[in-house]
């Protein structure tokens, strides 16, 4: 099992895994949909108790780190929508529905944000819809 300080910042890691996967669905991120990562880390995801990783910042600023990374690398999609997935699977007591809705949020805003949910967007996002309902 995970040590708190641990499990947040592989909960944040995975989201932004999964917020990338998100945005790179069709081949390619926008600049919009940086922007509105970034927007909407700090509307939905900033803790209010400012929880701190090992170098003393707030662990919600893990989604921005691993998107910018696996951004740099132009990683495919798929492979990280999965590990959200499997993380999530694993992990589902972390998934209160406050957070679900966070989460939905964020990647809807993300797939909005450049000219509008493509086919590729779509798909993501129903699969990311049903995972969140099942459970």
């Amino acid at each position: 099992m995970l040590d708190n300080k641990q499990k947040a910042k592989e909960f944040y890691q995975c989201l932004g895994k999964l917020f990338y996967s998100i945005a790179m669905a069709d081949k390619k991120v926008m600049p919009k949909e940086i922007a509105s990562l970034r927007k909407d880390v700090k509307k939905y995801w900033l803790s209010p108790d400012h929880e701190v990783d090992e170098f003393g910042t707030d662990a919600a600023f893990q989604i921005e780190i691993v998107f910018d990374w696996l951004h740099e690398k132009e990683a495919e999609a798929e492979e990280y929508f999965k590990e959200f997935a499997d993380f999530y699977e694993t992990h589902a007591s972390l998934f209160n529905p406050q957070t679900k809705k966070r989460i939905w949020k964020t990647a809807d805003d993300i797939a909005s944000s450049y000219a509008h949910k493509n086919k590729s967007e779509l798909i993501f996002l129903n699969k990311l819809k049903l995972m969140l309902s099942q459970s």
